[in-house]
């Protein structure tokens, strides 16, 4: 029979659909299981090959599950909101919501077409009011919890996006979305006090089946570090007041009018206090601006400070990562800073490898036990002083966080370093001049963007009440449809100029107030999105708490690495918080994180359309068909490894497949084929195990094997051929629901039963085996399993070859390796 893939795809395509066979609901009766896949922005014309990969893996995870009798939710949606969409209609010429419709289409279209066993009744879509009501019910919460508040600061700005980013989306100095410089402003922003859960999020790494590279990446980026906190008094040079210090009493001496402020610093590093020589303060420390009347070269320093205004955090952090780049920086002239444990008055700099947002924007420096203090100190010739014994400063700081003995140290003179940070600890404390605290890298997440195409944030700032929380029966808080949304070139969103909309009543006392114009960022919309599947169509709350407890967490999730850090962060922020609000039972979203590597262009480069070098998926299925393309994703290599698409794969699949539709003619009566039978166990044991480890090649190479040796013996039975089947089904579902109703299987496969196998029946009968004489390889031989040493020594001298080889030689050894080797030591 010939094989006709786009008359059997289509045929099921609509079967799966008229029956809603991928459809579930909660049943109590059946374990559950939860499979998500990231949801796909709709910012452009189609999908291209890169994109199937992780979702044909996840369908066959699906496909396999609900085989094994779980009740499977698969769900699907569109991560609508946000920069990439707002970006392709404004480059198109097309309205938001009209590009976002356009392109929803076009991709449910092209994922119907992979034969994804998706349930489509839960779609969401986070531009859906109905969708985004809950995004702003869930922002409500926050500010009312003080989790979501508004403050004046410095902000990375998209010079081409023309909107604040967070932190995290700028990458080398550029914008993550459009690769265009990114520089500093000042705004007010809204943002999510994520610190109060760093260590949440730290401690629920610890019990998650996530990969480790996303552990280690999440809890670099939380960046959790123990140490002390501890004041440096300022002394302003001339001014015989403010040098008279008395470290007993730092509370008293702060309120007296001739007491300058202190410099609070952060160090994990208290035990090498003695070693500090001099101080770094961030650009933007605000003690610069309360002194400057006492600095002597303010106008240096504020040059200093414009020019560091123009680099981004990112370029600033890596002054401060890395000792081998060179660091710039200013002495302030006029002050002078006073080390608490040994009175020493040591200058203070202005460097922009400090930044204002981490720790407390100043640093104790000490060259001797640090890298980048120690090329500091060279460059500036500033005292380098050893406090920990076991290096050689005048080559290099010695940095050993844990060994060494203190010196030149006073009371801590002898101490390990261990024992050191302890004792200091206490001094300081003891003397009320520092206190032991634990401080985070991950700072708050600015939560707002200058755009159009984004959730309302649902605040009505009023000259009386402030910011007013807008009440919950008025959402959702409609985006307004407007003509132009464009950008503005003053910062402000386009939703600035819609006075109508912008112009309201306070909901607290009446008065004429405004609307917040900024909206929300992408990453709101899809850090809850994985509760709504789980009751899309509620109306009354963002999901039932009877259906959270069914479905909540998500049992296996896959992503792209990309989003490992940003987007499992920010989700599992909003999980915990909806479950200390009672909203969710679980605490943690996702049980298990995988991630896939990306399907790269046939040259080897990542897909880009402007590159020319992007592979429709379209093409592929019209000239392949679906279950080839599904397998040649699958079979291109290692899952979580970047690979290049090879469009010669294709052909070598449905060559696969076309073998497959042979086996109708050749599969007769019932039971087992002898020769076959340990095969088939051991094919499906291993691609049983293969599914669940996301090694998705190896499976297909093993029934690539099964295949060529049923040819081999000629012939198998029905009752085979439909175990083959249930075992290619996730993988090629089309052509294995058509021939398992050809062989006469009752109701839809993939709704079906999965196979099992025989732990005994997967081992051989008989093995091959190695023959060397004096250690090199002879020859080989097949004898039967587990054959008796005697027996396997007569058959090996039995074997023509060996015989030869042993006629005139004196055996002085025989040794035996039962199923693995026979070596003869002759003379």
């Amino acid at each position: 029979m010939t094989y006709n893939f786009k008359e059997t795809e289509q045929k099921w395509q609509k079967k799966w659909d008229d029956a809603h066979a991928f459809n579930v609901t909660e049943d109590k009766s059946k374990q559950k299981y939860y499979v998500l896949i990231e949801f796909p922005y709709p910012s452009g014309h189609g999908l291209h090959v890169g994109h199937p990969r992780p979702y044909v893996a996840m369908d066959i995870i699906a496909r396999k599950k609900r085989m094994e009798g779980y009740n499977v939710l698969f769900p699907m949606g569109f991560d609508s909101f946000g920069l990439p969409t707002e970006n392709y209609a404004i480059k198109n010429k097309i309205h938001p919501s009209i590009a976002t419709k356009n392109n929803i289409n076009t991709y449910k279209n092209q994922l119907a077409s992979w034969g994804l066993s998706l349930d489509w009744s839960r779609e969401v879509n986070t531009a859906d009011p109905n969708y985004y009501k809950w995004t702003q019910w869930i922002f409500l919460q926050m500010f009312k919890h003080g989790l979501a508040y508004k403050k004046d600061m410095p902000v990375n700005w998209c010079t081409s996006c023309k909107c604040v980013l967070a932190h995290e989306e700028v990458v080398d100095g550029v914008c993550e979305r459009c690769g265009s410089e990114v520089v500093r402003r000042d705004k007010s922003q809204w943002m999510l006090k994520i610190t109060a859960y760093a260590q949440k999020l730290l401690d629920g790494l610890e019990n998650l089946d996530f990969i480790e590279r996303v552990k280690i990446q999440t809890a670099n980026w939380i960046g959790r570090s123990v140490g002390a906190e501890l004041d440096f008094r300022i002394t302003v040079v001339g001014d015989t007041n403010s040098t008279l210090l008395n470290l007993s009493n730092r509370p008293d001496d702060e309120s007296r009018a001739d007491c300058h402020p202190p410099l609070r610093v952060f160090t994990t590093r208290p035990d090498t206090l003695f070693g500090a020589t001099y101080m770094v303060i961030a650009p933007e420390h605000p003690i610069i601006n309360e002194l400057k009347d006492k600095i002597a070269n303010y106008s240096e320093i504020q040059k200093y400070r414009e020019d560091a205004a123009k680099k981004s955090d990112f370029e600033r952090s890596e002054l401060s990562n890395a000792a081998e780049k060179e660091k710039t920086g200013v002495e302030i002239k006029g002050l002078k800073a006073v080390n608490p444990v040994n009175n020493k008055e040591i200058p203070i700099f202005v460097s922009d490898y400090v930044l204002i947002s981490y720790g407390t924007g100043a640093i104790m420096a000490v060259p001797g036990h640090d890298e980048r203090d120690y090329a500091f100190a060279k460059k500036f010739g500033l005292p380098i002083v050893e406090v920990v014994k076991g290096g050689d400063i005048e080559k290099e700081a010695f940095t050993d966080t844990e060994a060494g003995i203190m010196v030149n140290s006073g009371f801590l003179d002898g101490l390990e370093v261990g024992d050191a940070k302890k004792k200091i600890t206490e001094f300081l404390e003891e003397k009320k001049i520092g206190v032991e605290t634990v401080r985070y890298k991950l700072r708050d997440w600015v939560f707002a963007r200058q755009r159009y195409w984004g959730e309302p944030v649902p605040i009505v700032i009023c000259p009386d009440c402030g910011f007013v929380p807008l009440p919950e029966s008025e959402l959702p808080l409609l985006l307004p449809n407007v003509e132009s949304y464009e950008l503005t070139d003053t910062g402000e969103s386009p939703l600035s100029r819609i006075t109508d909309w912008v112009n309201c009543k306070c909901p607290k006392c009446g008065k004429a107030a405004k609307r917040e114009t900024d909206t929300m960022p992408g990453w709101a919309g899809s850090s809850w999105y994985f509760m709504r599947y789980c009751d899309p169509n509620n109306n009354e709350c963002l999901a039932s708490k009877e259906k959270l407890d069914y479905w909540m967490p998500v049992d296996w999730y896959n992503g792209g690495m990309e989003h490992t850090t940003l987007h499992l962060l920010y989700s599992r922020f909003w999980a915990l918080f909806l479950h200390d609000i009672g909203v969710l039972s679980c605490p943690e979203p996702y049980l298990k994180r995988t991630s896939h590597g990306m399907i790269l262009a046939e040259d080897g480069q990542k897909v880009s359309k402007s590159k020319g070098n992007s592979v429709n998926p379209d093409d592929m299925i019209d000239g392949y068909g679906a279950d080839s393309f599904r397998l040649c994703e699958m079979f291109i290599g290692d899952f979580e490894k970047s690979t290049p698409w090879a469009t010669s794969g294709m052909k070598g699949c449905k060559r696969f497949l076309e073998k497959v539709y042979g086996l109708i003619d050749i599969a007769k009566g019932g039971g087992v084929t002898p020769a076959l039978e340990v095969k088939f166990h051991q094919t499906i044991k291993k691609v049983t195990n293969d599914i669940d480890a996301l090694k998705m090649n190896t499976a297909i190479a093993s029934m690539m094997t099964l295949l060529n040796e049923i040819y081999d013996a000629g012939s198998l039975t029905i009752d085979e051929l439909k175990v083959f089947l249930t075992l290619l089904c996730p993988f090629a579902p089309h052509i294995s629901e058509e021939l398992w109703f050809l062989a006469g299987g009752k109701g839809m496969l993939s709704t079906g039963n999965w196979v099992s196998y025989d732990e005994e029946k997967t081992r051989e009968n008989v093995v091959e085996i190695a023959v060397q004489v004096n250690g090199k390889l002879r020859g080989k031989i097949t004898i039967d399993m587990d054959l008796p040493n005697d027996k396997a020594l007569e058959s090996a001298k039995s074997n023509e070859r060996i015989k030869e080889i042993l006629n005139d030689c004196n055996i002085v050894k025989e040794i035996v390796v039962p199923n693995k080797i026979i070596n003869f030591v002759v003379r």
